[in-house]
């Protein structure tokens, strides 16, 4: 169904591109090709025809979008359950702050004297 989805929403895009590539933003476009006075399609019908191609056309590729959002249903949601993968035991080591193993806690020198002991420890 995913990718039913997805190849229909290609073609679309494709034939959007194509419909928004045809149309002349000044206005002439596809009906400027019609300029004898035998015209297959009026100048009007031609504008509204691509117009309305193109609304037809921008409106199902967001129901496409929305459809292939919804048959994904979380992405990969079998890989996010396994827990016993190597990768992920790799990367709950990895995130986990080591603690030190040492039962002593942790002394900073002194870093002035209030004594009458100089740096080399000996009495003056």
């Amino acid at each position: 169904m995913y990718l039913i989805l997805v190849i229909l929403a290609v073609v679309v895009c494709v034939l959007l591109g194509a419909i928004v590539l045809i149309q002349n933003p000044k206005g002439g476009g596809l009906t400027s090709n019609f300029s004898s006075s035998s015209q297959l399609m009026g100048v009007q019908k031609t504008g509204d025809f691509l117009e309305k191609g193109t609304w037809v056309l921008a409106i199902s590729l967001m129901v496409l979008s929305l459809a292939i959002n919804i048959s994904v249903k979380g992405g990969t949601g079998s890989a996010k359950n396994d827990n016993n993968s190597d990768l992920d035991q790799t990367v709950q080591k990895a995130s986990k702050p080591t603690v030190p193993t040492s039962s002593q806690p942790l002394t900073l020198p002194a870093t002035g004297s209030t004594g009458s002991t100089g740096s080399t420890g000996a009495k003056k």
